[in-house]
């Protein structure tokens, strides 16, 4: 019987003790005397968002199906287990074993958003593992970083021993042998970063130089090692059956997680092409899930875990072209079992009336859609490819179909952004509750209609067409709100439409680490000595201290948020490449300036560089 790591007096004492005891159904339990490698995969915020990731889910799955690999989870221990941790000096420890982490071979840690970026160095530091990758002697674990935050590594570099670029499915196992062949053949921990560092799409910091001109951008960026390449080429799977690790028994969290359901991923990549988009660019070409795989794989995990509700993940659920088959079966398949089907990333003018009224049917709950843009001329810089008829039209079928609540979803401070575009925001939800009384008759209306309409504030991000673009100041990002803001009050509408908006300094800081580069590292040190921790939580954000870490370590933030990048300059990320070509952002950046839509992936190909992986979208037609 396993001993916990945490005492029945702490466990007590700490919010929610269950985020600590592992045990879970369906979590993999195994002989540790029996395993080669054993790997500590940690998701750096609290247990209830780590459980709903998909991708921890999908390797979870993949590693512990080698015999000669155990991966176990870990999950940032909220501030009050975290105080007592470091009172009683107790390791951080494992979900499964309840081990500490230090004893393991890997330390795998998935980036999924900038502001979790101190509590990777929580991790390391409550585990006992030398914050820097240069102070790990042989006897700790690698600690290797991945997921979309790894396409601009650099903030991080001094902190990980190396990074995977790409689809964790691709090349996991070579490095498993790597490291096993060096453990046998007696090498050093700096041998196997050198053979990492030979597999496609492992990048390993410390054998990479970087320089810098006098006005601070890089001079030059190369590996210092023979052997290692110059770019670093992300890895993903073509055939999304035979390559796929399809998951069929997800763990069952103790307690509600953000995303309490199934998750049944039915393709990878987006067609759209969204300038503002990472994951769109980064996960090209678009390649689709087998519908009657997907069916079969709903009908294993509802029976494995006893979930109530299955959620059809991608990043456009729209654009999946079995969508109608698929959701037809669920409500079929499920009749009488109450169970819920979630359809996220919708698109507005891509949406079946049929299909959402038999969702409906099921359980009822407000309509997700962004518009991103309250003009048609900003929706055009941004290449969203939705027309105010588009958007009112698809408002109207729902309404028809039986809702009466909406959020939507909007970006301030976009490139070339007016005050017309912002008062646009105002105007377009106005038009939309306009439209559920034109078109739902008095009698059949239930209640009052409700807009929600939610803005964030916009970050270019690597690899995007927007990631030359400049950002605003916190105080311009306000000002932008209250534009917004006033004008929503002005509406006849008004009631109906609840507005709010995200919080500009966080949003700084999120440029300030999305573009940053090697120099980063000392202020994330910095600001994690100082107490930050959990900066994604607004209840545990602290602003100050990540201004204090600046000044004291002589960075200057506006350089990395509102200085406009020149097409010239080398980007810290420069040395990535994703598949999508630099020239085709090039060209996307100055379409954009110049308002000019480009065609989806399925209507013309715009030679973005993503047939070099010779599947999917891409491919489509064409043999």
């Amino acid at each position: 019987m396993r001993k916990l790591a945490l005492s029945d007096e702490i466990l007590l004492k700490v919010d929610k003790a269950a985020r600590y005891i592992g045990g879970e159904i369906n979590s993999v339990m195994k002989d540790k005397n029996k395993v080669e490698i054993r790997f500590a995969f940690c998701f750096p915020d609290v247990y209830e968002i780590g459980m709903s990731n998909l991708g921890m889910m999908i390797l979870y799955n993949m590693f512990n199906q080698r015999e000669d690999v155990w991966c176990e989870r870990l999950f940032s221990p909220w501030p009050d287990l975290d105080k007592v941790m470091r009172e009683q000096h107790i390791p951080l420890f494992a979900l499964e074993s309840q081990e500490p982490i230090k004893d393991f071979d890997f330390l795998g840690i998935t980036l999924g958003y900038e502001m979790c970026y101190t509590n990777i160095l929580q991790v390391l530091d409550l585990s006992g593992i030398p914050l820097k990758s240069a102070d790990r002697g042989e006897e700790f674990p690698i600690v290797i970083g991945g997921g979309a935050c790894a396409y601009n590594p650099e903030p991080l570099a001094e902190f990980f021993d190396l990074f995977y670029i790409g689809e964790g499915e691709t090349v996991y196992d070579a490095l498993f042998d790597a490291y096993k062949a060096n453990k046998k053949a007696g090498g050093s921990r700096r041998d196997f970063l050198k053979a990492a560092a030979r597999i496609p799409g492992i990048y390993v910091p410390s054998l990479y130089e970087v320089t810098y001109k006098e006005d601070g951008t890089i001079a030059s960026f190369r590996p210092t090692e023979e052997g290692v390449p110059t770019k670093v080429q992300k890895q993903l799977i073509v055939d999304m059956e035979d390559e796929y690790r399809a998951v069929e028994a997800p763990v069952v969290p103790h307690i509600k997680a953000t995303q309490d359901r199934v998750t049944l991923e039915i393709q990878r990549g987006c067609i759209r092409g969204c300038r503002f988009c990472q994951a769109g660019m980064i996960y090209r070409p678009t390649r689709e899930r087998d519908v009657e795989t997907l069916k079969e794989s709903a009908r294993i995990m509802l029976k494995n875990t006893g979930h109530e509700e299955i959620s059809l993940s991608s990043l456009s659920s729209s654009d999946y072209s079995h969508l109608k088959e698929l959701v037809n079966f669920l409500i079929e398949e499920f009749q009488g079992k109450a169970i819920n089907i979630s359809l996220p990333s919708l698109r507005i003018d891509a949406f079946a009336l049929d299909v959402m009224s038999k969702v409906q049917d099921v359980k009822k709950s407000s309509l997700t859609f962004a518009p991103e843009a309250g003009s048609q001329r900003l929706r055009n810089v941004i290449n969203k490819g939705l027309t105010e008829e588009d958007i009112l039209h698809g408002a109207g079928e729902a309404f028809k179909g039986g809702w009466n609540q909406v959020k939507l979803y909007f970006m301030l401070g976009l490139p070339t952004e007016t005050e017309d575009d912002m008062k646009g925001i105002a105007h377009l939800a106005q038009k939309i509750a306009e439209t559920y009384y034109e078109v739902v008759p008095k009698e059949q209306r239930k209640g009052k209609v409700q807009i929600n309409v939610s803005t964030s504030f916009f970050v270019p991000k690597p690899f995007t067409p927007f990631q030359w673009a400049p950002m605003y100041t916190e105080q311009d990002f306000v000002e932008k709100a209250k534009v917004v803001k006033n004008e929503v009050r002005a509406q006849l509408n008004q009631r109906s439409i609840r507005y709010n908006w995200h919080e500009p300094d966080v949003t700084a800081l999120e440029g300030f680490l999305a573009r940053g580069d090697r120099r980063c590292g000392d202020v994330i040190l910095k600001a994690y000595e100082k107490g930050a921790l959990y900066d994604a939580w607004t209840e545990n954000f602290d602003y100050d201290i990540w201004k204090e870490a600046m000044a004291e370590g002589g960075v200057d933030m506006t350089f990395y948020t509102l200085r406009e990048r020149s097409l010239d300059e080398i980007l810290p990320w420069d040395f990535i490449d994703t598949g999508v070509s630099r020239k085709f952002l090039e060209r996307e950046w100055q379409r954009a300036k110049e308002g000019v839509v480009t065609e989806n992936c399925r209507q013309k190909c715009s030679a973005c560089g993503a047939m070099k992986y010779k599947g999917g979208v891409c491919l489509e037609g064409k043999n």
